[in-house]
């Protein structure tokens, strides 16, 4: 009886001492902001997840290029950078009550595009690419998407990989080994991309956001959080900070997001909640499909005052595309964003 209940148990105690050990392991440093533009120079504070700061310091071959106030906001000078620069890493020595840590940030420069649409799994509809993609990702990119949407689930040995179902081919993302399922290609040839290729893949350019939906685990909800625990992690590994943004149909997943990287943006899917709940919540935005603003028109107005950002999905039809143009809402998720680039430049 005991060695049953260890089968059962055991898999729900791995994923608990994960988040545990990566929640102790990661830095207490982080910046509020992670991107400097022509007319706005201040990148972000400096702050910390506990403790408070004595001092900090900055270091690195870039550090004439940065400054930091009294009040610990970090600041660029853009001509100290090499000519053509679109991102600088910075040191950051910040000692605290409990001693010194030092922290490397990629600061980026902010080229994103501001035009509304946002790719659904990458643009993959009228370019032949496969859904969830890199390749999809680069078609996006090319075709000059605000954002480019796609997938995250884990296998069983905890590698976060790019898929929307939660198995691929029949089998169980969450109960197989990355071995395994990185041997599967995609349809277009491809092999399963890992999140850690996707987001480097992504990181290469400083016009198109990283718009990343953690899934909810067929494990249950402790999987869900480890997933978002090992994404952050990883994210700050790479120092993708700049480019990714977050959503989640798993409302607890979202506040999770914002405990971990307060820096974040998160926006929530489901539709079950009214704004003033999400800004209770310090999230970003709202994420709803189509249907749940139509039911609820004063969302739209309730989510903008609360300084909200409104997010539409899927849409495809060209009326329905216009409606919510003339709605001004923030984003607009497709399958067709080649339509909806053609609508927002006319």
């Amino acid at each position: 009886m005991r060695e049953v209940l260890m089968l059962v148990l055991w898999p729900l105690l791995l994923i608990q001492g994960y988040c545990v050990a990566q929640t102790n392991g990661r830095a207490t440093v982080y910046l509020t902001g992670y991107t400097w533009s022509k007319n706005t120079q201040a990148v972000g504070y400096v702050r910390l997840r506990t403790g408070d700061i004595k001092s900090i310091t900055l270091d690195g071959e870039n550090q004439a290029a940065f400054k930091i106030s009294k009040d610990h906001q970090l600041s660029i000078r853009p001509e100290k950078l090499k000519a053509g620069a679109t991102y600088a890493d910075v040191s950051i020595i910040v000692k605290t009550t409990s001693g010194e840590e030092t922290s490397i940030f990629r600061i980026v420069k902010d080229d994103f595009i501001r035009n509304k649409v946002i790719a659904h799994r990458g643009a993959w509809k009228n370019t032949g690419a496969t859904e969830n993609s890199i390749a999809a990702l680069n078609h996006a990119i090319a075709l000059g998407c605000e954002g480019s949407e796609f997938d995250v689930h884990m296998s069983a040995d905890s590698l976060p990989v790019i898929n929307h179902d939660a198995s691929i081919q029949g089998i169980s993302i969450a109960k197989t080994n990355s071995s395994e399922l990185l041997t599967m290609k995609l349809s277009n040839g491809e092999s399963l991309p890992t999140l850690e290729n996707y987001l480097k893949a992504g990181m290469m350019q400083n016009k198109t956001k990283l718009i990343l939906e953690i899934k909810p685990s067929e494990l249950g909800k402790e999987g869900s959080l480890a997933l978002t625990h090992k994404i952050i992690t990883l994210v700050e590994k790479l120092h993708a900070q700049a480019w990714v943004d977050y959503i989640s149909f798993d409302y607890d997943v979202c506040k999770e997001v914002m405990k971990l990287a307060p820096y974040a943006h998160a926006a929530y899917l489901k539709g079950d909640k009214a704004p003033a709940e999400l800004a209770a919540d310090n999230l970003y935005g709202l994420d709803y499909h189509v249907s749940v603003l139509q039911k609820n028109p004063d969302w739209l107005t309730d989510a903008k005052n609360r300084k909200l950002t409104i997010n539409v999905w899927t849409v495809n039809d060209k009326l329905v595309l216009d409606e919510l143009l003339k709605q001004n809402v923030d984003f607009i998720t497709t399958n067709e964003p080649e339509l909806l680039l053609s609508l927002v430049k006319r």
